[in-house]
């Protein structure tokens, strides 16, 4: 994880907040924002206000129990979920949540998406999965726990995406990816042909090799 000033995971924050509106993947008050600060706490976007208008200045700083500690907005409902991918996983330092519409749509349907690029195995794993809807608050976050040491993105059923990194840019990263593998599913004649099962394997190796994935965590 990379540490940064809060001056700068402010900057951070705010322009992939705007860069999530410009491509078409928030609309009203949709998704957030969230980056760990170093010497503890999370600076997140706050509720009930357009990515769009989002600024470094009208940011929050929130603890692990959700209290606000500057900033004078309030945080957003689904802060639960960034908070348990925190607090299963040391090492991420960013987690970003969208609606980008091919990804939702699978997430809508219920449908996995294969990684079905060899690039992407490495980036993103075999699949990025579907965490089953449940109703908001307590239930989805225990439902979205099981998914959080095996993956860096998901789908969240009947909602959009969440995605998580070392940092802000790598978080964003593998949700524009899964957006990318989602539009190609979506404009192909058919569902992608999945990768032979020894290439899959050799893939998901060299991800673990690069440090990626669970198993690239514990070596």
């Amino acid at each position: 994880m990379t540490r940064k000033t809060e001056h700068q995971l402010r900057r951070e924050v705010a322009d992939v907040s705007a860069l999530l509106w410009d491509r078409g993947w928030v609309a009203n008050h949709d998704g957030n924002v969230t980056a760990r600060l170093p010497g503890g706490g999370f600076v997140a976007t706050p509720t009930g206000i357009s990515k769009r208008l989002i600024r470094s200045d009208g940011l929050i700083v929130v603890d692990a129990t959700r209290r606000v500690l500057r900033g004078r907005a309030k945080p957003f409902s689904e802060l639960g979920l960034h908070l348990v991918v925190y607090g299963a996983r040391p090492d991420v330092g960013a987690v970003v949540h969208a609606h980008p519409p091919y990804a939702t749509a699978r997430a809508v349907a219920e449908r996995a998406l294969p990684c079905f690029l060899p690039e992407a195995v490495v980036s993103l794993g075999a699949e990025v999965p579907v965490v089953p809807f449940t109703a908001p608050g307590a239930e989805a976050e225990r439902a979205l726990g099981p998914f959080v040491a095996p993956f860096d993105v998901v789908m969240l059923g009947r909602h959009g995406v969440l995605a998580w990194g070392d940092d802000i840019e790598q978080a964003f990263l593998r949700l524009e990816l899964a957006e990318h593998l989602a539009k190609i599913a979506s404009v192909g004649a058919a569902e992608p042909a999945p990768l032979p099962a020894p290439l899959l394997a050799d893939l998901l190796k060299k991800r673990a090799q690069a440090g990626l994935g669970p198993d690239g965590r514990n070596r």
